[in-house]
This record gives structure tokens, sequence and C-alpha cells, in this order.
């Protein structure tokens, strides 16, 4: 056996490449391999395809053919050698040449787990470095992609969609007519009610029969226009789906995992579209004729109204997915600066790895490294808080609830740390951030409000029917999710203050999360469940865990974080940990 940095026999060198040995399966600089020294590989050229140790790694930045190339180090380099002859991935890696959007001479060999993004060399250089990305070599991580359980369920959500879309098709259809038919019906009435009055109301009957046909054209416009987004959409997906599909047969691995990742892009895209579709008003029309014409026909400048009732096209079912839990463990946020039992009412992942919780008995905020399930610091507050938001990488903002107020918090050197703050015209308890935009929610009395960083007010909403004991709140791109306690349910709305869904909990529902998945925690049905998109239906994902309060979930991991609020101090003071698969 060969020993690092020690001369091989020319028996060895020659008969290298056909020995099946654990040698030759270990990564080591390939330029000196050729001259008879192994040495382990510090580093990786995208560039040359060769594995590099130290001393040729930089060498290899400093020679002027060689200094523009990709280097990976050795955090993010290949864990298998290229060999031209016997590796397997050298076959792969000739089929990847998909060039990159952003930099079209560079072709497509990586993937970024954390943003979920296909990327090219330089993509990696300039904006995915090992210290903050997960990247892997397409090849490396594309072996067992065929047939598997992913592309199956890529396929199901592709024609599950695609039949959605069709969907959308035939109810507007059958809306658009109905429409149309109660403006016949209308136009109807306005004929038999004209009977009965003189000449001088031909004008007045012309205007309205003019109005009702204005109506019918946008009907038909904007028939056409679902017609069309639907189709456009229904062939997207197809040419996606029977892509995928050859490339499977095909055996095409790298061609079918970068298909895959576009075609889950494509999936988050048509969600939205379809709650853009599904918001699209049709009116019913009935003609309600002027019952004081008769008598006053003289001075009336009016031959009646056309009504309108809403008939709204119905957004499919969303089902939601049966999942398998497992525990996975539980860390104890209890800490010596503590001097009563912990409540955690709030808590944030800043990445998969750092928990961000308020302990509210404790005045304190609380940084959680999962991987080791310890407390790494601990930052006392002025006042009780309550909820948490993550408002950049490196900020934070928390509401405290009796002084009115929200503290904004940074993170640097792994060290919390206060910064400014903010007031607020009442007690505030939820709190979320989405680009620039804080939206809190306020206990006594319930009411929302959307602000701009500075505090500016963009949106109040303090109608009681809404509202009633708002807790906590969370939002992405199109919506915002309020548990309410009083309500028992979980509002949705828009970010024009608009309530778009609302889900019935039968319980009191305190902590929610969304990382593209919404959980809320029903504290006294000791149940958490998991609610769909539009708050149509929901499922219980954990059951029989004891008062479950503030929880949050990363979508990345697949894990679920959730605290507990009752009279046991030990479950108190535990975030519990469970992978839901």
């Amino acid at each position: 056996m060969a020993v690092p940095g020690k001369k091989a026999s020319k028996q060895f060198s020659s008969s290298r490449q056909s020995m099946a040995s654990d040698e030759d399966l270990q990564v080591y600089c390939q330029p000196c391999d050729e001259e008879g020294t192994r040495l382990p590989a510090h580093g990786y050229c995208t560039d040359c395809m060769e594995h590099l140790c130290k001393n040729c790694f930089t060498v290899h930045k400093k020679h002027k053919l060689s200094k523009h190339h990709t280097l990976l180090d050795a955090t993010r380099m290949p864990k298998v050698l290229h060999q031209t002859t016997s590796c397997t991935h050298t076959g792969q890696s000739d089929t990847l040449i998909t060039p990159c959007s952003k930099h079209p001479k560079e072709i497509i060999k990586f993937y970024c787990h954390d943003h979920k993004e296909l990327l090219c060399s330089v993509c990696v250089t300039l904006e995915h470095q090992a210290t903050s990305c997960k990247v892997n070599y397409i090849p490396d991580i594309s072996g067992n992609i065929i047939d598997s359980k992913e592309c199956q369920d890529i396929l199901k959500a592709i024609n599950s969609s695609s039949d959605q879309y069709q969907q959308f098709v035939e109810d507007a259809k059958k809306m658009t007519h109905m429409s149309n038919s109660s403006l016949k019906d209308a136009l109807a009435d306005i004929k038999k009610f004209r009977q009965e009055i003189n000449q001088r109301l031909d004008e007045l009957e012309r205007q309205i029969e003019d109005a009702a046909k204005v109506i019918e054209q946008e009907n038909n416009k904007h028939l056409k226009a679902v017609e069309t987004t639907c189709e456009d959409i229904t062939k997207s997906l197809k040419t996606s789906s029977d892509t995928i599909k050859q490339l499977n047969t095909s055996k095409q691995a790298d061609k079918l995992f970068m298909e895959l990742k576009l075609a889950e892009k494509t999936m988050k895209n048509v969600e939205g579209n379809k709650l853009q579709l599904s918001s699209y008003d049709i009116k019913k029309h009935k003609f309600k004729a002027n019952e004081a014409i008769l008598d006053f026909l003289k001075t009336e400048k009016s031959l009646g109204t056309l009504t309108q009732k809403t008939l709204k096209i119905k957004s499919p079912s969303v089902q939601i997915k049966s999942r398998q839990s497992s525990h996975q463990g539980e860390i104890s946020v209890k800490t010596s600066k503590d001097k009563d039992k912990c409540w955690i009412t709030g808590m944030t992942l800043l990445t998969p790895d750092l928990l961000i919780i308020t302990d509210r008995n404790n005045k304190a905020v609380k940084m959680v490294v999962t991987s080791r399930q310890s407390v790494s610091d601990q930052l006392q507050l002025d006042a009780n808080p309550w909820d948490i938001t993550t408002v950049t990488s490196s900020d934070l903002a928390v509401t405290l609830p009796h002084k009115q107020t929200i503290q904004f918090i940074s993170i640097s050197s792994n060290k919390l740390k206060k910064k400014h703050t903010m007031k607020v015209n009442g007690g505030c308890y939820g709190i979320c951030c989405y680009q620039d935009k804080l939206v809190v929610t306020y206990y006594y009395p319930g009411k929302l409000q959307i602000l701009e960083m500075n505090g500016t007010m963009l949106t109040t909403i303090d109608d009681k029917n809404i509202f009633k004991e708002p807790y906590t709140v969370t939002c992405n791109k199109s919506s915002i999710y309020v548990s309410d306690t009083g309500m028992k349910s979980v509002t949705r709305i828009n970010w024009q203050g608009d309530v778009i869904g609302s889900y019935s909990c039968t319980g009191k529902p305190t902590g929610i999360s969304d990382d593209g998945t919404v959980f809320v925690c029903v504290w006294d049905r000791a149940v958490i469940e998991e609610i769909s998109e539009d708050c149509s239906t929901g499922k219980v994902v954990l059951q029989d865990v004891i008062a479950p309060y503030a929880v949050c979930w990363s979508e990345e991991t697949k894990k679920l974080y959730f605290s507990c609020f009752t009279s046991n101090e030990n479950k108190n003071n535990t975030i519990y940990i469970y992978k839901l698969s």
C-alpha cells in the first residue's frame, strides 16, 4: 500500500487504474499521482476536473493559465475521484450541458440545498460559499433519483395540479353561463316591466340593456383570461411531466434531477396562481324594478338597478398528506440565570441550527443551538417578552406587551445584543415580518396592524367580528395567518386587510408557524394541526402532546419544535423536537 508522500513503484503506478483496493477509492491529488506521489486532496478545480493537494491548490490559484479557474475547497469538493476510464460519474457528468441562466457560458453542475437552486461554478463561488450553504456536485447526489419517491411525488403533484386547473375552466364556464343566464332573466324582467309603462322609458331601457351587454362582455373577457391562464399552465405542467417521465425512463439522472428541481419551483408558482384564480369574482344579476316609477315617471331618472350576488369559483379542495412523526429529542432551555420556571411563548429559526426563543417568565431571549441541543446565549430584557420574528439574517424583533414596545435585537459573534426599540399604540403580542413589513397583533382589544419598519402604520383591522383574542401571527408572500384563542380559529387575511379564509380549531389555538407549511398549536386539545394554505382543511399531525404552546417548523430539515405551558415545571422548561415525513 502506498504511503502519502512516498514514491510509488512503477509496477504499482502502471496497474493502479485496474486495482479495486480501498486506496483507489480515496480522494488524492491527481497531478501528483501522475508523477508517482500520492497526496491527500485539499481541493478541486471544476475547469480541470481534477483533485489537488494543498501545494497544487495554491499554485493553481497563481499560475497565469489557471488563476481564473473555479476552485472548490475541501468542504465542497466532490468526494469521488474523476477518472476518465472507470469512474461512474464521468459518464454522467457528460450529460451536464444545461447552461446557467445567470452565467450563460457556464454549465450547471451543482445544487444548493439551502436555497434549492441549481448552480454553475460561478454561482457557487460568488453566491453560495461553503460557510453559508450546503452545495453538492450533482453527479455525487443524483445516483438514486431514478424511480425515486421524489420523482413519483413530483409526477403525482403535476397530474393533480393539471386536473385542478382543468376543473377551474369547467367551473368558470358554469359560473359564467349562470351569470349570463341571470342577465338574460333580468333583461326579460325589464321587458315585462317595460310593457306597463309608456314610450318615454325607451331611452332608459336602452341604457340598462347596454349596461348588461357590457357586463356580459366583461364576463366573457374574464372567462377567456381564465381559460388561457389555465390552458397555459396545464400545457406547461404536461411538458414538465413528459420530460420527467422521459428522463426517468432513459435513466438520465442528472437531467432528471435538474428537471425535478425546476418542477418544484414551477409547482410553487402554480400554487400561487390557484389562489389568484380562486379569488376571481363573477356576479349574478337580477333586475329590481323601481316601484315608484309609475307614480313619479316624470321625475325619476332610473328605471331600476342590476343587483349582484357574487358566485365564487370553488378552489379545489386541498389535500393534506398524512405524515409520519418521530421523536427527535428534547432541549432543556432552563439556565442558571433564570429565576423562575420557563414559559416559552415565541420562537423562530434563524437557521436550521439556530433557534431563538422568548422566555416570558424570565424576561429573556435565548439562543438555542439545535445540533448541540443547548442554550448558547441569553439576553435579559427590561420587560416580559411575548413573540419573536426574524427580520434579517442577523436581526430579530420581539414584542413587549406591557411596555407597548417592539424591541429589536441583533446577533453578532454568536451573541444576542439589544438594538433600538419602537413604540406601538397598544399591548402588542404576536409579530411576524415579511419584506420590510411588520405584522403585529394586539390582545386588548383584539386588532391587527401592518407597519413599516420605521413604525408607519399601513393597515389596521380592529373589527370585533374578525378578531377577539389574536395571540400569534405568521405571514408569507400572499397571506397573513392569525391564531385567535377567543374565536377558536385561525384567520387568513391578505396584505390589503381582507379576510380570505378561516379555519375552526375546535379549541384554543396559541402558537402558529409558517415555513412553507402552516402549523398551529391547539393548546386545550393537546394537539398540533397542519392547516392548508387556504385554511379550508386541517389535519392533526401530533396528538397527546401536553398543552403545546409555541411552535416552529423547518421546511428544510422537516423538524417541528414546540414548547408547553402546564403546571409541570419540567415540561415548561423543555423544547420538544419531532420529525415529520
